[in-house]
């Protein structure tokens, strides 16, 4: 009889431990939603601002048509080329504003104080969105290789996890406080 006893109480303890564990991991799923949502508002964010700047007038024509190119390409870029074209933006960003002569002649223009503004804050943004993602994405990832969670297969049909890489160093005249 005692034999029975410890092994329902076994089973019981394994149960609650597994729904434990498929509640964290769904919640762990959700928090790579909510960080992949704000990091494509982010970059949606940094995309808009640049190809308005891009329309504006305030660069020059050279530096209008290759940041309005590389913004209009990571907005219509495909998930599978997305990191690609938001890097592309990135190193189109600092060519354009790499020195910091560029950022105070836009600054001083009418309008583009407000647009170098959004643009900083735009760059500065993009980064942290992208820690906060892949940092959520390796969480998952943590709990997802335990093997209680592979042989009941807890992760459902979920996708595997996948980080963001890109390229996102901001030109240094915009990092700076």
């Amino acid at each position: 009889m005692t034999t029975v006893i410890w092994i329902a109480v076994a089973v019981l303890v394994v149960g609650v431990y597994l729904s434990w564990t498929a509640g964290r991991l769904d919640r762990l799923h959700a928090r790579i939603d909510a960080a992949r949502a704000a990091l494509d508002a982010q970059l949606l964010r940094r995309a808009s601002v640049a190809q308005e700047l891009a329309t504006s007038g305030l660069l020059d024509p050279a530096a209008s048509i290759v940041l309005y190119q590389a913004a209009h390409a990571a907005r219509a870029a495909e998930d599978e080329q997305r990191e690609v074209a938001e890097s592309e933006l990135s190193q189109s960003l600092r060519a354009v504003f790499g020195e910091a002569g560029q950022v105070e002649a836009v600054g001083q223009a009418p309008g583009g104080t407000e647009a170098i503004t959004e643009l900083t804050a735009g760059v500065r943004r993009v980064p942290m969105a992208r820690r906060f993602h892949n940092d959520a994405v390796r969480a998952a990832r943590a709990v997802r290789r335990h093997r209680l969670v592979r042989y009941f297969r807890l992760a459902g049909h979920a996708p595997f996890p996948m980080t963001f890489e890109m390229d996102d160093e901001p030109p240094a005249p915009l990092s700076r406080d």
